[in-house]
């Protein structure tokens, strides 16, 4: 389990935050948790996500419903750079 998952409470200790924000963080659906025997833990998949929210809410000061919103427009500017790529190579199998 060590390696897949990460304590929230080893992960608050290493970026100096309190665990209610990442608590906060799973409530507003920004990242994912796990709990196994009353423990929670972040996925380590999660850690870039998790870092980089931390870094919008703390460097940036941007509070919470902001943050979702900016997570929902990254979201949707990579899935269009997605189909933009997809439809790119389609279009060079056409030239």
């Amino acid at each position: 389990m060590e390696k897949e998952y990460i304590l929230i409470t080893d992960f608050c200790l290493s970026h100096n935050i309190e665990t209610h924000f990442v608590m906060e963080l799973y409530e507003f659906g920004l990242v994912d948790l796990v709990v196994k025997e009353d423990v929670r833990y972040l996925p380590i998949q999660q850690l870039p996500k998790a870092e980089k929210i931390i870094r919008l809410y703390s460097d940036l000061d941007i509070n919470l419903e902001g943050i979702a919103v900016i997570t929902q427009l990254l979201n949707k500017i990579e899935k269009m750079q997605d189909e933009i790529t997809h439809l790119k190579n389609r279009l060079d199998l056409y030239e």
